[in-house]
């Protein structure tokens, strides 16, 4: 006779849904942080910034503030960071502190434009300096930016030990080239160029905005220190090495840049650096001759190619957390089985680049958007404080050196940057501000779609 117990079948438990990998090692994430920042920007805003202020000493004091500015928000991060390592970082961080709509916004400004818009720069600049080497008419060279993000994004698809291994060799190249740059420009070239110590240069209250508007370029070309917190959920012991990589990335970066600008102006006289379009390229052409311009177009090509892989690399990890919280594509919160990537995050985020790159919107977009990212970059210096204070017993195992002066520095900085910004460049932040405006309809769209059980990142505060 059988017994009843022998009918009943123990229940299989069902398979955990893929996650994401802790992959990335301390250099990886450093190599993001440079990698990102070191684009094409100081090849080419030094001769902007020459020309607003005049003189080199005033040049080298906007490289300077602006250096230790973002010194400051990335020492602020540092600790959100070490204290929610999740992927997403600062969507995250503004989520916790201020609630999902701050965050939401923060995150539709990378997906709109902050991100993909940078993406689709990165792009078109490593094909108009592919350019130099073979020649392409304006739709190849299209072509070969759209090829670009295709193909990195399927490097990245395929695993973030990939994607960190190619970040980690261009990111070695490109601090190597430049480095070989440096001190060759000092070494190769005898004494000082000749020409005018000094252009017009701007005094009172001209000074001051003046000051302001080339802070612009100079922040453009430190953009990118805050993307590796985004990939935190990915980093190993990341509450030591997420803070270690922004800080010890943001202060390379630092120095790359001002010893860059000194070697500029040894080589070239102050009124060439000014209305240079390549000053970069022609610093090379006095150090090395003809052949320095090709060089330099290829220290470009490398450069470019190492900020755009980390931009891939970094930015889906935002799409994925807001998905994850029902505030974006629910597909875009899947990990791949094999791979363990956010690779339907990272196919839109490449799609909508590629358009982009094909409507040649992407210069409007990207500039619109500097007004609205250093709003949420106050914002989450800001979330240092708030944070302390919301959620004290949350264990910070690193805490921000000089608090709460260092946060507020930077928040003060960022504001005043932002008023600058309002008054000298009004359509630029207006455009900024009406971009903000529509994300807040798009998030009340999305509140309203999201399915009541929608789940929250993993480790999320209450």
């Amino acid at each position: 006779m059988t017994h009843p117990e022998s009918s009943l079948v123990t229940p299989v438990s069902a398979a955990p849904p893929p996650q994401l990998l802790r992959a990335l090692g301390w250099w990886e994430a450093t190599a993001i942080v440079i990698g990102i920042m070191i684009g094409t920007g100081i090849f080419i805003v030094p001769a902007e910034i020459t020309r607003s202020m005049g003189t080199r000493d005033a040049a080298l004091s906007v490289w300077a503030v602006t250096g230790f500015l973002s010194l400051f928000g990335a020492l602020s991060f540092a600790e959100l960071a070490a204290m929610m390592p999740q992927a997403g970082g600062q969507y995250v961080f503004l989520r916790e502190a201020y609630g999902p709509l701050t965050g939401f916004l923060c995150g539709w400004s990378f997906f709109v434009a902050a991100q993909t818009a940078g993406i689709s720069v990165l792009a078109v600049g490593f094909a108009e300096y592919a350019n130099e080497f073979l020649p392409l008419t304006p739709w190849e060279q299209k072509a070969a930016a759209a090829a670009s993000i295709a193909v990195l994004t399927a490097i990245n698809y395929r695993g973030v030990r990939e994607g960190g291994a190619l970040q980690s060799i261009l990111t070695g190249a490109k601090v190597g080239a430049i480095a070989v740059l440096i001190l060759l420009g000092f070494v190769l070239v005898r004494g000082l160029p000749g020409g005018p110590d000094s252009l017009a240069a701007p005094t009172g209250p001209r000074f001051v905005s003046s000051f302001g508007v080339a802070m612009v370029g100079a922040f453009w070309a430190f953009e990118g220190w805050n993307a590796c917190t985004f990939a935190a959920g990915e980093v190993k012991r990341p509450e030591r090495n997420v803070p270690l990589a922004l800080i010890l990335g943001t202060v390379a970066v630092i120095f790359i840049y001002m010893a860059l600008n000194l070697v500029y102006y040894h080589v070239l006289p102050l009124d060439q650096v000014a209305r240079s379009s390549r000053v970069g390229a022609d610093a090379a052409a006095r150090i090395f001759g003809h052949t320095g311009a090709y060089l330099v177009s290829l220290l470009i090509i490398i450069s470019t190619l190492g900020s755009l892989n980390g931009s891939i690399l970094a930015a889906p990890r935002v799409y994925y957390a807001m998905a994850r919280d029902g505030l974006f594509f629910n597909w875009c919160a899947r990990v791949h089985p094999r791979f363990h990537t956010p690779h339907v995050a990272l196919l839109v985020q490449g799609a909508w680049a590629i358009v982009l790159v094909a409507a040649g919107t992407y210069e409007q977009l990207f500039t619109y958007v500097i007004f609205a990212a250093f709003v949420f970059y106050a914002l989450t210096a800001l979330a240092v404080i708030v944070l302390r204070r919301k959620l004290p017993d949350v264990p910070r195992p690193y805490r921000v050196f000089g608090y709460p002066y260092v946060p507020m520095i930077f928040v003060l900085g960022s504001t005043c940057f932002l008023v600058n910004t309002l008054v000298e460049e009004p359509v630029e932040a207006g455009c900024g501000a009406v971009m903000l405006g529509i994300g807040v309809l798009v998030y009340w769209f999305w509140k309203r779609k999201a399915a009541p059980g929608a789940t929250p990142a993993p480790g999320s505060h209450p």
